[in-house]
């Protein structure tokens, strides 16, 4: 069953999987290391801190890419704005994990 917009149009899930996915992986990997380093938190404590972090990120990219989801759009914007928009977010992605690097270099 595909889940469906708020006008009640099917929407595709796999965008929504992988901004989820992601914000899992990132802040169950790099979060618990973060709290307890900076913060001095028990392990148990980084890793609710961190689980309860993802929850808002995953309702934010449900109602992006769900609920608000416009699937008609798609075809009206030309393929080079959706690449440019892909690079964008890539070179973001990119410098979320070099910032994220960044506490844990020895200067």
């Amino acid at each position: 069953m595909r889940p469906r917009n708020r006008e009640g149009d099917p929407v595709d899930p796999v965008p929504f999987l992988v901004i989820a996915g992601m914000g899992f992986m990132i802040l169950l990997s790099a979060g618990p290391i973060y709290l307890m380093a900076l913060f001095g938190v028990d392990v148990t404590t980084a890793l609710a801190g961190s689980a309860a972090a993802f929850v808002p990120v995953a309702l934010v990219a449900y109602h992006r890419l769900v609920r608000s989801a416009r699937p008609a759009l798609r075809e009206e914007l030309p393929t080079s704005w959706r690449f440019r928009r892909l690079w964008y977010a890539a070179i973001a992605f990119g410098l979320l994990l070099v910032l994220l690097s960044l506490p844990l270099i020895d200067w």
